[in-house]
């Protein structure tokens, strides 16, 4: 079984924290120990990172704030500009060692991204770098709306390149005026090598636990064994 998963995205704002939420409460009702981690945090709204306190919340198990989150970053922006900013220098070994911790109290950790795939983490670095020293499978989120299906066959062609497998990609309605949902989903299960684990519906307030029902996960726990 593997450790966890890396949550990665089409973009940013397309539901990556929803979706690794709704895997964290889907593998908890499975009766596994789970954990959410982001290693690198970047956006602070009144002294808190949101993405932070969610996947805290949908985790069984408790840890260390810096385990979960390495770098918090204050503005909203790419990661290497958040940290050049506050004068941070993003060391992946230090990531590493944070995952390391969490493995001795979680069988799954979540592990989501910040930004898309390729978003630089420093001037040599990009997200894909966290990915493979994690050594990861990969479960991407893709934000259904109009152009999200370049999005999505660039991205998993990025992520095979990168030597990583991709176990799955999660459809989220973010759109809910986009024309031709279905249509754009069939064309991405008849073109990604990986099983669509579930579709997300459009929500103002998104509840993870109501979309943790919606994912295949025993389809996972299949691959898992």
């Amino acid at each position: 079984m593997p450790a966890g998963y890396f949550v990665t995205g089409t973009d940013t704002g397309v539901g990556k924290t929803a979706a690794s939420c709704a895997l964290l409460h889907a593998y908890a009702r499975a009766g596994k120990a789970v954990v959410g981690m982001k290693p690198i945090a970047a956006g602070c709204e009144q002294g808190k990172w949101m993405d932070v306190e969610q996947l805290a919340a949908a985790s069984n198990r408790s840890a260390a704030y810096e385990l979960i989150n390495p770098y918090a970053l204050v503005p909203p922006i790419a990661p290497h500009l958040a940290a050049k900013q506050a004068g941070i220098v993003i060391e992946l070994t230090v990531i590493q060692r944070a995952f390391q911790a969490l493995q001795e109290i979680a069988e799954i950790i979540i592990v989501e991204g910040a930004g898309g795939f390729l978003v630089p983490l420093d001037e040599q670095y990009d997200t894909s770098e966290l990915a493979r020293i994690l050594r990861l499978p990969v479960i991407l989120v893709v934000g259904l709306r109009l152009g999200c299906l370049n999005h999505a066959l660039l991205t998993a062609r990025a992520i095979h390149a990168s030597g990583l497998s991709l176990a799955g990609w999660i459809a989220n309605q973010i759109d809910p005026h986009m024309q031709s949902q279905a249509e754009n989903i069939h064309a991405l299960q008849q073109r990604l090598d990986c099983p669509l684990l579930g579709v997300m519906p459009f929500r103002e307030d998104a509840d993870a636990r109501e979309f943790a029902g919606l994912l295949d996960i025993p389809q996972l726990l299949q691959q898992d064994s």
